[in-house]
């Protein structure tokens, strides 16, 4: 019979000491946080309804950057972190942890220079986000355009 090696051996012997996460507490409070932040934009999408005539449909662009921006400011601010660590991915799903993070990247590399700290860093992570996001748009149009033409 073989020893077993001694990285396994360390691991089950720790299992016991470390806490157990609290699985259910964060995925409630995630649920509520995203909510909260979804519960916003529908505000803010109302707002733009009501207050400037715009149709369900034209006012959507705007609450998507009414919703960034003021994620970019409390960002910057240093409020959107502290929820974050308290919401988790109730904060990262929307379209407001995705400015978050952007700002983050602009914040801590704002030393090096606009171009070549801010500019680069910044788009280091949004670099991958639009391009699967137009790999996907290209795969679901072609997919689109040949369902259009057998039917």
């Amino acid at each position: 019979m073989s020893k077993p090696k001694l990285k396994d051996d360390y691991q089950n012997q720790i299992k016991n000491y470390q806490p157990k996460p609290p699985y259910f507490l964060n995925c409630l409070k995630a649920f509520v946080i995203g909510g909260l932040i979804c519960t916003l934009g529908q505000g803010i999408q109302n707002f733009y309804i009501q207050v400037f005539n715009f149709s369900e449909k034209d006012a959507g662009n705007p609450t998507v950057a009414t919703l960034i921006l003021l994620s970019a400011i409390l960002t910057g601010m240093g409020v959107y972190d502290k929820l974050g660590q308290f919401a988790g991915a109730g904060s990262a799903v929307p379209v407001t942890g995705f400015a978050n993070s952007m700002t983050s990247a602009a914040i801590e590399h704002r030393s090096e220079g606009i171009v070549l700290g801010v500019a680069t860093n910044m788009f280091k992570l949004a670099g991958s986000v639009i391009v699967f996001g137009v790999v996907a748009a290209y795969v679901v149009g072609v997919i689109r355009y040949f369902y259009g033409l057998a039917f």
